[in-house]
């Protein structure tokens, strides 16, 4: 058994920041993304006999796994379906007009504000820096269904951040 523990030390844990990463732009709560972790390293662990391939997006899974199980039992809401056959009605770029219109914290409540699907493939191509395909078998996904997400994600951040960005200024001047 020590054996088996130091081999998926070894192999795991050095993902347990991508891991937190996912979960916290999941759950959007830091106690819950820990909780989250927490039930995902220990699912990982009963089941590392089971790890093919890189343990990074294996483990990313897992987690991913996790937060749309604990979001469907503690916030519904937050799992609706998508409407993934919507039009791409912006031609301009989302990523140079939240450089141009928003600031950081303002981007993180946009972000925040998706829903759990868009925020997931976000966060793992953004911040854990995954392909296309990593993110397809982790989401188990088509590529396709992960390119349109990430494009509607974009666009979304880039027409919600002037409204956010108004709400905020609005906020601080009162």
């Amino acid at each position: 058994m020590n054996q088996y523990r130091l081999r998926f030390e070894q192999q795991v844990l050095p993902h347990l920041d991508a891991a937190y990463n996912l979960a916290r732009w999941l759950t959007r709560n830091d106690q819950d993304a820990q909780d989250v972790v927490q039930d995902a390293v220990l699912r990982a662990f009963r089941f590392f006999d089971g790890l093919r391939g890189e343990p990074r997006p294996w483990l990313l899974s897992i987690v991913r796994n996790a937060s749309f199980s604990w979001l469907a039992k503690n916030r519904p809401g937050d799992v609706a379906p998508l409407d993934d056959a919507l039009a791409d009605e912006n031609a301009h770029s989302p990523e140079s007009l939240v450089a141009r219109d928003i600031d950081r914290r303002v981007l993180n409540a946009a972000i925040a504000a998706l829903p759990a699907s868009y925020r997931e493939v976000l966060a793992m191509r953004g911040l854990e820096d995954l392909s296309y395909k990593d993110i397809a078998r982790i989401a188990d996904i088509p590529i396709g269904t992960v390119m349109s997400r990430l494009a509607r994600a974009r666009r979304l951040l880039a027409g919600s951040g002037q409204v956010i960005e108004s709400a905020a200024m609005t906020e601080v001047n009162q």
